[in-house]
């Protein structure tokens, strides 16, 4: 994303002549915990235009293009959009759940900004400031993390996940493992030879070797993709499909990165 938003910042001054910031902050990304949190989110985030007064009301809001509101509502498409996932939420039927879900955010316009989804992680995920001073008189101690949108005990697991993955992670370079060990694992197991696998191909048995090592790399050795890509010759966004698909075969045929003695 900050590829994406400074190549279009850059190319949008040089059109229009202009200089200085395009973009107000950077971008940022948060974990949400959906059962909770997901769906005022949403509507919170496709409410903006109309908030901001740049659309009259909701039914302007509806087509207008450049929100995922519209999508939702199926007056466009974003190839990008999993707007199925969302209305998943509101029922099974497609066209009741896109009525269900406008309602929602109908109900939603007079809510105004709200803290507990734009604050500080702790602040946002306690519902704001009156919500912290309340747990705190009543002696009650709540994590926050500001890339986590969640109750307490979410952001605890979450964080504890994060903790055993970077434990894994130092454990694996001091067993010695790095990106040549992966290459060697991943041959082992798809039976080739280790340079078959830094050789770019479409040969089924490669590109399942290539998946592997992209997954163990990124996930278990914490590798950035961008190294990932310049190693094995792919595009970053290559090295990320292949990750998930090496995740999917590493799930399913119950493979593991080191052999236990």
């Amino acid at each position: 994303m900050r590829r994406l938003l400074t190549g279009y910042a850059v190319s949008f001054n040089l059109k229009y002549s202009r200089k200085g910031h395009l973009f107000q902050n950077r971008y940022k990304s948060i974990l949400c915990q959906e059962d909770i949190y997901l769906k005022e989110l949403a509507r919170y985030i496709h409410l903006n235009p109309l908030r901001k007064g740049i659309v009259a009301d909701l039914k302007a809001l509806d087509k207008y293009p450049w929100t995922g509101h519209s999508a939702v509502m199926g007056y466009r498409s974003n190839a990008f959009q999993n707007i199925d996932y969302l209305l998943g939420f509101f029922g099974d039927k497609q066209r009741k759940c896109r009525l269900r879900y406008r309602q929602f955010v109908e109900k939603g316009i007079g809510c105004g900004h709200r803290s507990d989804l734009t604050g500080g992680g702790l602040v946002r995920s306690a519902g704001g400031w009156a919500e912290i001073k309340a747990l705190r008189r009543a002696g009650v101690k709540v994590r926050g993390d500001s890339r986590i949108l969640g109750d307490g005990d979410f952001v605890e697991r979450v964080l504890a996940d994060e903790d055993r993955f970077l434990q894994e992670k130092y454990d694996l370079q001091k067993a010695g493992f790095d990106f040549k060990t992966i290459i060697e694992r991943a041959a082992d197991i798809i039976n080739i030879d280790p340079q078959e696998v830094m050789v770019s191909g479409k040969q089924p048995w490669r590109v399942r070797a290539r998946d592997l090592v992209c997954f163990w790399s990124y996930r278990k050795l914490g590798m950035t993709t961008v190294d990932i890509a310049r190693r094995l010759n792919m595009t970053q966004s290559a090295v990320t499909k292949s990750s998930y698909r090496g995740e999917r075969f590493v799930r399913e045929n119950k493979l593991k990165l080191v052999i236990k003695e």
